[in-house]
């Protein structure tokens, strides 16, 4: 089916995918360059402190993150009782708040001086911090329960998709047989649950693995606060980029472990049909056990932090609205848009011609394109950096052969290297949405305007795009909202005198000021409930 234009474009899909996987390449011939003096000094004393500070987080991490999502998951899908509706959707909220700032509320609530150890020690009459004990918030476990409480949702929505898509005949077989509730939790639902708790898993440890605000605003050394310090203290472009080939080891060893603990598993089940009745009714001291533990994760992870936001947005009003927030909402309006765009261009393309190419090389593109999500965004900046530098130099130095003024940082010292590095990270979620979009529309459709002569160009526009419209609303709003969120690429290649959201948030953490920078967060907060409303609204027309 793909002659003519659609040969060509699959030479564009496949020019695409490389220029995605360049700053990778880039990164990993960086790494190889000898640098002795700065990471053989790291190596010798602090490396392995950060390796080992990496690991220990992922672990609790992910620890926390099941022991959050998995209950609550299971209570919404398989229980009724009170509240349960509103649960259902607004146990995704927490995904929408920047763990930086929830660690930040945290901290200020928790710490020696905040209002909770204040008022206990007025009420037990203790004098000083020998009298008690408090647990350490500025800590490697603090910053693994401030992770845990804003990443749980990515299990919990697995995990309640999962849940909710067991055939119910399977429970009353198990009903029959003499199981009790624990039981045929633990032996049959969780046990086929759990390629969706891997997968899960996976995603909250990659998100853990390039969390950068949280750590750095904890003082907990990881391997992501060596990149950016080593780039930013010792300016050395090979050791960062030597610490970014572990983090990106890192990040490909969780993911291969994933797959090979469920490379033998399958599970074939017949779904839930409507109409089915499957669930437990909870009563009495059940229900209020349910409601209290969904209530409080709810407002542990969403509310209390948000409530405090507000709160200091309206104290510091006056100094929250101002020019700068204007412009730097601007900034972050306008990349989040043109990333959005040009990623759900590229979807398209790379979608179109491996959906109506014969040839399994055509498969190829959008499989490297979707590498560049794996990467943290520390990682990401170092790889990108490298090839723009190289090419800045190389536009000076040919200026400077023909004694012409040269252009000078035209890549690296532009907003064009942030636009370059959020559509390599992100154009993964824009080809996951419009394939998953694709896979309901019928071959049969293609076929049929292909014998109605329709070149590849006008199938794309006349018979796809109208069809694939769902598909790709949610990958520009996912798309938007990733963009909006994105700190650490963009503290690394942001432009001299530019500030987005993100960033412009984040310095006012580092500076323990998040109160007149709680406007511009709740933005940021704001943004981010839209894409998560509109993905609840589309998971529940489905089941």
């Amino acid at each position: 089916m793909i002659l003519g234009l659609a040969k060509r474009w699959s030479v564009a899909n496949y020019a695409l995918a490389i220029l995605t996987v360049v700053p990778l390449i880039a990164l990993i011939l960086q790494s190889l360059l000898p640098d002795e003096a700065v990471f053989g000094h790291l190596l010798a004393t602090v490396l392995p402190r950060y390796i080992a500070n990496s690991f220990l987080l992922i672990f609790w991490v992910v620890v926390g993150a099941l022991l959050l999502a998995v209950p609550a998951a299971w209570l919404v899908a398989k229980c009724r009782f009170p509240g349960r509706g509103v649960f259902q959707w607004s146990l995704l909220l927490p995904l929408a708040m920047p763990a930086y700032v929830v660690a930040y509320v945290y901290t200020d609530l928790l710490d020696y001086a905040g209002p909770i150890q204040g008022r206990l020690r007025q009420v037990f009459q203790w004098q000083s911090p020998t009298d008690y004990y408090f647990p350490e918030v500025r800590s490697l476990g603090g910053a693994a329960v401030m992770l845990a409480l804003v990443l749980f949702p990515y299990i919990y929505l697995l995990a309640r998709t999962a849940f909710m898509e067991q055939s119910s005949s399977l429970t009353h077989a198990a009903r029959v047989m003499g199981c009790s509730a624990w039981s045929r939790f633990w032996r049959l639902n969780l046990p086929m649950a759990r390629p969706a708790l891997a997968v899960g898993a996976t995603l909250v440890a990659m998100e853990t693995a390039a969390d950068f605000a949280t750590v750095s605003y904890f003082a907990v050394p990881t391997l992501t606060t060596a990149v950016y310090d080593t780039w930013f203290e010792y300016g050395s472009l090979t050791a960062a980029a030597k610490l970014s080939t572990i983090m990106l080891l890192v990040v490909f060893v969780m993911v291969a472990a994933e797959r090979f603990a469920r490379r033998k598993q399958q599970l074939f089940q017949k779904q839930t049909v409507e109409g089915e009745l499957d669930g437990y009714l909870l009563n009495g001291y059940q229900a209020l056990a349910a409601t209290f533990y969904c209530g409080c994760l709810l407002t542990l992870a969403f509310l209390i932090p948000f409530t405090i936001l507000v709160i200091y947005a309206w104290d510091y009003f006056a100094e929250s609205w101002n020019a700068k927030f204007f412009e730097y909402s601007f900034n972050s309006l306008w990349i989040a848009s043109l990333v959005s765009i040009i990623c759900m261009a590229m979807s398209l393309l790379l979608m179109f011609v491996r959906r109506v190419s014969p040839r399994k090389a055509d498969l190829l593109p959008s499989r490297l394109a979707s590498t560049g999500y794996a990467l943290p965004g520390t990682v990401l900046a170092i790889g990108v950096l490298v090839p723009f530098t190289l090419v800045d130099f190389a536009l000076n130095d040919i200026a400077d052969y023909f004694h012409v003024e040269g252009p000078g940082l035209l890549l690296t010292g532009s907003a064009f290297i942030l636009v370059c590095a959020f559509c390599i990270r992100f154009v993964a979620i824009a080809i996951g949405s419009v394939e998953n979009s694709y896979k309901r529309i019928s071959p049969s459709l293609d076929m049929a305007s292909v014998t109605l002569g329709l070149p590849p160009r006008k199938l794309l526009s006349r018979v796809h795009v109208p069809l694939l419209k769902k598909g790709m609303l949610a990958g520009l709003l996912l798309v938007f909202i990733e963009c909006m969120k994105e700190l650490p690429a963009a503290l690394l290649l942001r432009p001299i005198g530019f500030e987005n959201l993100a960033t412009y948030v984040y310095q006012f953490v580092s500076d323990e000021q998040l109160e007149q920078g709680a406007l511009a967060a709740i933005v940021i907060v704001l943004v981010g409930l839209i894409p998560l409303i509109y993905l609840n609204h589309s998971l529940e027309q489905e089941t």
